[in-house]
């Protein structure tokens, strides 16, 4: 096991190991590329540990067919690693708007569902890919998020993806990592293609 040394020890009261087996909630954002890549990465990492994962689509559309969802799943039913649900959370809509008032209610009724599992501990690590989105929108109310993700019960780690996460949001995390765009095929033109961007 890897043996990084912390900067700062809290005068907390909690041991070494009641420090380290805090449940996490991470934000990956920023206008790069490799936000969601790096969610899944650490859904890898859970899969390996034995961990239910529950990942919850907020945005990308639900016909996509995503490189990470199949191997997820592959994974999750091997009977090998953890378990793996996936939720596909509406019809899509991040880059081409659809129907505003439809995507708003699938936005709320996903989280509303991410509510009631994490009330139930339904899963060990929880991806809300996408989810940034939402809250920055207004469709769902970022302080009632930060206070259900301060107060859930047992060790349920989250990780939360999506460009403009809000400002509260970022305060609360645990681990906030901004990914930053130097160069893009797309500024030269070029769209996206398979086994990079899906």
């Amino acid at each position: 096991m890897p043996q990084g040394q912390p900067s700062v020890v809290p005068d907390d009261g909690l041991t070494t190991r009641q420090r380290r087996n805090r449940p996490l909630v991470v934000v990956h954002t920023g206008t790069g590329k490799g936000k969601s890549t790096a969610a899944f990465g650490l859904a890898l990492r859970a899969w390996n540990q034995g961990w239910p994962i529950g990942v919850f689509q907020f945005v990308k559309s639900a016909k996509w067919r995503v490189g990470e969802e199949r191997a997820l799943r592959v994974l999750g039913d091997s009977g090998e690693g953890g378990s793996v649900a996936w939720h596909k959370m509406g019809e899509g809509w991040s880059w081409v708007q659809r129907s505003i008032a439809t995507s708003e209610d699938a936005a709320r009724e996903g989280w509303e569902q991410v509510k009631r599992d994490l009330a139930a501990e339904t899963y060990r690590l929880y991806v809300l890919d996408e989810f940034a989105y939402p809250m920055h929108w207004g469709w769902v109310d970022t302080d009632e998020v930060v206070s259900v993700l301060r107060d859930r019960p047992g060790t349920q780690h989250v990780v939360i993806t999506g460009r403009n996460a809000p400002a509260a949001l970022l305060d609360a995390a645990d681990l906030v990592t901004e990914m930053g765009k130097v160069k893009h095929p797309m500024d030269a033109g070029q769209k996206g293609q398979r086994g990079i961007e899906w």
